[in-house]
């Protein structure tokens, strides 16, 4: 079976989890710090905080924020349920607008409709790494958390995607551009809510003793501690930075990789009635090539076709407003609820062959001229 998402995990992965664990320091250490600082470095960051997460990585964005308890958060529908999670999580209540259905990402007017007297932030999606135009979010003045799980490698007018709000989260599961088995991130512009991100991930504690010992020898009894305020536990450990780190170093063949079948897809697929193939990014912008979601009227038949025929498809994401959870089941967003009934996603990873290309192309065409 071809499958719809996946990562590509080479010797030298192996061979930095093999280092790790033959060090014996599985947990939290220096391999987190290094990663940190390499990826900070290449997007460009102000700061960054590595999690064991992205979708902790949302919630401690939310909390980072101070937002008034009971007020309203803006989500796209068309996301992933760890953003509305978050949102429920830190006390707040989750608000959906609609999305386009070209780009798939939230636009001013979809936002614009649902911004009430309770409105206290705005959390964007850069739907399959295709950037969010983030001026027109920015303009309402609220907060922003952008949601860059798909966008690692992408950009808007040259700035990392995840790095333009308020606070972004990145994340680093086992299907994502970079990979760390699991893991996620966060970055913030006020350097003060970094700080306080690397105090809160540690249950509040920040220092563990040992770091505490370490840096301040002459400190006495350095393993007592003084919690400012109560958090989970979100630490990363070195076994998934050590993953993050190759792949990160790995990452321009990795995207260049994505990027190849991506285009192949736009050149293969382009002539076919009735698929709609997803959009680009402007020439101003990069796209971070995470899923390839096309559109089809018979969408359902497609992807049983493509199942019967070795290749795995899915939607990528069920509507969070039509869920009942959220209490908000009696609303329409004609967009979001169009893309619930067309959208596929269809194979696109590093791993995947020429010849799986083109067993996924086959595929589709021979169900378009059947």
């Amino acid at each position: 079976m071809i499958s719809v998402f996946g990562s590509d995990i080479g010797d030298a992965e192996i061979a930095a989890v093999t280092a790790c664990m033959k060090s014996q320091w599985l947990g939290f250490g220096k391999k987190v710090e290094e990663f940190e600082a390499a990826f900070a470095d290449r997007l460009n960051l102000p700061s960054f905080v590595m999690v064991d997460s992205g979708s902790n990585a949302l919630y401690m964005a939310l909390v980072l924020l101070d937002l008034p308890r009971g007020s309203e958060v803006i989500v796209p529908s068309f996301t992933w349920v760890s953003c509305a999670q978050a949102v429920l999580l830190a006390g707040l209540k989750p608000v959906f607008c609609d999305v386009d259905a070209d780009t798939m990402n939230a636009r001013d007017i979809d936002v614009e409709a649902r911004i009430s007297s309770k409105t206290s932030a705005i959390m964007v999606v850069h739907y399959a790494g295709l950037p969010v135009q983030m001026d027109a979010i920015l303009r309402f003045g609220l907060p922003v958390i952008e949601d860059a799980a798909h966008a690692v490698d992408a950009k808007w007018r040259g700035r990392s995607c995840g790095s333009i709000g308020e606070v972004g989260i990145y994340s680093f599961d086992a299907v994502k551009n970079l990979t760390a088995g699991e893991g996620g991130g966060i970055t913030a512009k006020d350097a003060t809510k970094s700080a306080r991100a690397k105090h809160l991930r540690y249950c509040g504690i920040g220092k563990s003793g040992f770091e505490a010992a370490t840096s301040a020898p002459s400190l006495a009894r350095w393993w007592e501690y003084d919690i400012k305020e109560p958090f989970i536990k979100m630490l990363p450990t070195n076994i998934a930075a050590s993953i993050a780190a190759v792949q990160l170093s790995r990452l321009d063949d990795l995207q260049a990789r994505r990027r190849a079948i991506w285009d192949r897809y736009d050149a293969e697929l382009g002539d076919l009635g009735g698929l709609v193939l997803p959009k680009s990014a402007s020439p101003s912008d990069q796209h971070g090539y995470f899923t390839y979601c096309v559109r089809a009227k018979e969408r359902d038949a497609l992807a049983r076709a493509l199942l019967e025929a070795g290749i795995y498809t899915t939607l990528r994401y069920h509507p969070l407003h039509l869920n009942r959870l959220y209490a908000e089941t009696e609303r329409r967003l004609p967009n979001t609820e169009r893309l619930n009934e067309e959208a596929l996603s269809i194979p696109l990873h590093p791993r995947l062959t020429d010849d799986d290309v083109t067993r996924v192309i086959a595929g589709i065409k021979r169900f378009y001229r059947r």
